[in-house]
């Protein structure tokens, strides 16, 4: 580890301009998540091109891979508020070994997980009665995708490892680098442009996979050779089991929200399909649209999860409250403007990924009944991000779970019925953003997160 660059990012974290630094910090995790989005908003632009049913594969797709990614996410989580706050307290050899240990558990997490993924999907499928005409490409799409996830999740790990250091801006390069690719190959694959073979929807998973694994080689490169905050050897990627014994205590709680709140999702697909085709492709749409506005203020939150982390580590909490305050409120401003965008040109917006009466009257229903929630998620992620980067994992865990399961899905099943139509649906969706935000804020400025989980 190059420990007088990681001081000085330490120091500016710990004692710099708050503001200032957030912002240093944030800018390319911004640029980053909108790169991102872009490459999903191609995705739907291209696949819509086909029609409704293969535009709706991704979505379909989504939830179930998040489920079996999100198992090893919430390890990934306490292994970055391991290396942040050590970061913080200035032990940087207790650093460098918890990311070794943290990359080999997500190389040897991957693998099982793949396999395993690759095994359940027709029967989870058919768990989120899919429909019969989008069945066949969902179930191509996400087989592909699991056969490339051991990338994606070294992928994952080379992102917050860099993250935890205080160093945002390389991965984003790489991001950026695997996303333009993913672009580029997307139409190629899916209409079989200048030679190349014509796969449809699988096309797009195989683009995505493609990209991921090229991103995670020159990330595994710039780790093991030394050019980035951490270097990685041989030696310090050996099965640490103690270490493994401490991320997995840290790590369960994040690991249960993630996969629950995932598994949550997939049981809203499955309630969003019983009103058919249609609607779900207007909820994937939608889907992508809030992915681009919380691009900004997940790369804040994110920028704020470093800075809490290595406060944290350094004991200074009142500073720690203070930049998650900031970005809070920057979020909630950040989200209410996108969401006046969105309803004031919602027609065209929508209308610009599928030429479809039907989807675009949903929208208007979509649009209506939830878009009012979206800045309340925005102080949601922000309070979760405190409560996972300072390693209280149960209590996000705890929010993720009162979002999704006591909230959003009861309130989308039953108003829905109530209402016999999707009114309901969105309805509940939004309020369940709005109750977990209020509730989320209060549990924040309470402070009982207020303590780092790193030996003295």
């Amino acid at each position: 580890m190059n420990d007088e660059r990681i001081h000085e990012m330490r120091r500016e974290i710990v004692e710099g301009n708050i503001e200032r630094t957030l912002l240093r910090l944030a800018y390319p995790l911004i640029i980053n998540n909108m790169v991102q989005v872009l490459y999903n908003l191609t995705d739907t632009f291209w696949l819509g091109r086909l029609g409704r049913e293969e535009l709706s594969a991704p979505g379909t797709a989504w939830p179930l891979v998040w489920f079996f990614m999100s198992i090893g996410m919430g390890f990934a989580t306490a292994g970055f508020a391991f290396v942040s706050q050590y970061i913080g307290a200035k032990k940087y050899d207790k650093a460098n070994k918890a990311a070794g240990a943290l990359y080999s558990l997500m190389m040897i997490f991957a693998i099982l997980i793949a396999l395993l993924g690759v095994i359940i999907t027709p029967y989870a499928l058919r768990f989120m009665r899919v429909t019969p005409e989008v069945y066949p490409y969902a179930l191509n799409y996400i087989r592909v995708i699991f056969i490339g996830l051991p990338f994606s999740f070294t992928l994952f790990a080379f992102n917050f490892l860099l993250r935890a250091v205080g160093d945002t801006k390389t991965p984003v390069k790489i991001n950026m680098f695997t996303v333009f690719l993913n672009i580029v190959l997307d139409p190629l694959l899916i209409f079989g442009w200048l030679g190349f073979p014509k796969l449809g929807v699988v096309g797009a998973a195989v683009a995505t996979m493609f990209s991921n694994s090229v991103g995670s080689i020159i990330g595994g490169y710039l780790l093991f050779t030394g050019k980035v905050g951490i270097h990685l050897t041989l030696e310090n990627l050996r099965p640490d089991w103690n270490f493994y014994a401490r991320i997995f205590r840290v790590g369960l709680p994040s690991s249960i929200g993630f996969s629950t709140d995932a598994f949550g999702f997939i049981v809203l697909t499955r309630i969003i399909y019983y009103y058919g085709t249609v609607a779900f492709a207007t909820y994937t749409i939608a889907n992508r649209l809030t992915n681009f506005m919380f691009a900004i203020a997940n790369g804040i939150s994110q920028a704020m999860g470093t800075m809490v982390g290595q406060n944290v580590g350094a004991e200074k909490y009142e500073r720690a409250k203070k930049i998650a305050e900031k970005a809070m409120l920057t979020n909630f401003i950040i989200l209410s403007i996108g969401t006046l965008i969105v309803v004031m040109f919602r027609p065209q917006i929508f209308g610009a990924f599928i030429k479809d009466n039907a989807v675009l009257a949903e929208s208007a229903v979509f649009v209506k009944y939830f878009a009012f929630s979206l800045p309340f998620f925005g102080i949601l992620a922000a309070v979760s991000n405190v409560f996972q980067s300072a390693g209280h994992t149960k209590k996000s865990m705890v929010l993720g779970m009162l979002r999704l399961w006591v909230l959003r899905i009861p309130l989308a099943y039953w108003l829905g019925k109530l209402t016999a139509s999707t009114v309901g649906v969105w309805l509940g969706m939004g309020l369940s953003n709005v109750v977990a935000a209020l509730v989320a804020l209060a549990w924040f400025l309470k402070g009982s997160w207020m303590k780092r989980i790193i030996d003295h």
